[in-house]
């Protein structure tokens, strides 16, 4: 049956309406969704007309609008025809001149007729034509936009990406209104057929970008896309490593000013996450109330999530090395207070850490695959109740508590989904080889981590630029954020380097210099 299927969809339509209709039907037999509408729209000449689609994907009442153009106001343009000319001419003049109103293609291969039948489209097979009509009638439920779940703001737009390309899209361009904005589409997935844009700023974009990201797409070999999250993995430079060198963001504004820099955005159909390219490690320590709000709130906010990034990282790593190995590197009084703490603690520093870490992540993945309102009791109170029971249990140490609770804590202020999961990830390595070979091995996992992280590129950008290699002229946006008049320059990632973002202060008045 597949071989069968796939030889008729390299044939063209012939002048037999039987034909025709029998191959279609072939390709689409028995599905339960499938409507077809037969009828004749001239009395005289009775011309035959056959019109697929599937209920749900499209618009009921925009088909009845097209049928009655058939039926009413095609008697009166081939009144005059002759019948040896009539089906030649007839698709190009109900295109011009019937269907004028909507978006009408001519289509002679049966690919594009089942593409555009499984896509939402109509078509309209016409007795003795060669040609079909291709009628965009496209309409379904979707989500409305609304508010963004993932990547909350306090200052600053609400709207969010939903799952419908052409709504993301122009979300963004309403930001962009530039005849430079361009959006180029192409399909991946065999049997999806994923629609896929690539957005990018002419003459901003670096040369070669857009190329290289439509390569590597075009480049991708599967059955099905269902979600952004594909992409991610078959477009990264990187795929093994535990960071991502793509970010994905439900935020038009944060889309758009990505694509202002030099950056190129992907947007997948179906999926409310939109990939942006090349991604840099610090991009995902910033959030957008930086740039809504003034540069030294939003400066003091940034430095305050490079410190939660460490703290995450690195202290219960740091705290198991240091009880287990280097007593003598903690305070007299500090140290006592936590050997009282450990006098009737059964597991060895490592083990608890090990188990109070798995514990975290157990409830924090709880509560979020649990109902909203009940996740959020199981992930707060959970936690509380178990860390409560385990220290008046004597299995778990009161500071280890403190510990893994700020390091938990210290995760979620970093904005982004994608690095939280990274460091999450770096997290366990780094802390059994602190517990197993003490400030050796913190220290040789740490550098390898550092290693593995210059070593990085995103689309042939360093991930850990611009601090490596260190570029003096985009560090008014990176550890903090200059006042906007200051930050005249693109980023070294646009075309023309150095080239001016034509942003001044405004004077106060015009006696001003």
């Amino acid at each position: 049956m597949e071989r069968n299927v796939e030889e008729l969809l390299k044939q063209n339509l012939t002048s037999s309406y039987e034909n025709n209709k029998v191959m279609v039907q072939s390709i689409l037999p028995d599905h339960a969704d499938l409507v077809t509408r037969e009828f004749f729209f001239h009395e005289e000449k009775n011309i035959a007309i056959v019109c697929f689609y599937f209920d749900g994907l499209v618009k009921s009442d925009l088909i009845s609008s097209v049928i009655d153009s058939f039926i009413y106001q095609a008697p009166r343009l081939l009144k005059d025809i002759d019948l040896t000319t009539l089906y030649k001419k007839l698709p190009e003049k109900i295109n011009k001149h019937i269907l004028h109103a909507h978006n009408v293609k001519q289509v002679t291969k049966i690919q594009d007729i089942i593409d555009g039948i499984l896509s939402g489209d109509t078509v309209f097979i016409i007795d003795k034509c060669d040609q079909a009509i291709l009628v965009s009638t496209r309409g379904w439920n979707e989500r409305s936009v609304s508010e963004p779940q993932a990547e909350q703001v306090v200052i600053g737009p609400r709207d969010g990406f939903t799952e419908n390309l052409r709504t993301n899209t122009a979300l963004v361009r309403r930001r962009i209104r530039d005849p430079l904005f361009s959006i180029k589409s192409t399909t991946v997935g065999k049997r999806t057929k994923t629609t896929i844009n690539i957005a990018f700023l002419e003459g901003t974009v670096k040369e070669g970008l857009v190329e290289e990201v439509m390569n590597r797409i075009n480049k991708i070999e599967i059955d099905g896309v269902i979600d952004s999250g594909y992409i991610t993995e078959l477009i990264e430079d990187s795929p093994f490593s535990p960071f991502t060198t793509v970010q994905s963001t439900e935020r038009p504004d944060k889309v758009a000013a990505s694509i202002l820099e030099g950056r190129v955005a992907i947007f997948v159909d179906n999926s409310p996450f939109v990939l942006i390219v090349p991604a840099y490690f610090w991009q995902f320590l910033q959030a957008s109330d930086d740039y809504y709000s003034k540069y030294l709130t939003g400066s003091f906010f940034r430095i305050i999530r490079y410190f939660a990034f460490i703290i995450s990282l690195v202290l219960t790593s740091v705290y198991v090395m240091l009880i287990s190995f280097h007593q003598e590197m903690i305070p007299t009084a500090l140290a006592l207070t936590i050997a009282s703490g450990r006098d009737v603690t059964p597991f060895p520093v490592l083990l608890e850490a090990l188990i109070m870490e798995t514990s975290f992540e157990l409830m924090r993945e709880a509560g979020l695959r649990m109902p909203k309102p009940v996740g959020q009791a199981v992930s707060i109170v959970g936690s509380l109740v178990i860390g409560q029971a385990a220290v008046q249990a004597g299995l778990i140490s009161p500071f280890m508590v403190i510990i893994v609770a700020i390091t938990g804590i210290a995760s979620f202020v970093i904005p982004n989904y994608a690095a939280s999961y990274s460091i999450r990830l770096i997290r366990f390595p780094l802390l059994i080889a602190s517990g197993m070979l003490g400030l050796l091995g913190f220290s040789v996992v740490f550098a390898l981590i550092a290693i593995h992280a210059l070593s990085l590129r995103s689309f042939g950008e360093s991930y850990l630029s611009p601090a490596s290699p260190f570029q003096p002229s985009d560090q008014k946006d990176s550890f903090f954020r200059m006042p906007w008049w200051k930050m005249e320059r693109l980023p070294s990632l646009a075309a023309g380097k150095g080239r001016s973002a034509n942003i001044q202060k405004p004077k106060a008045n015009e006696n001003e210099d």
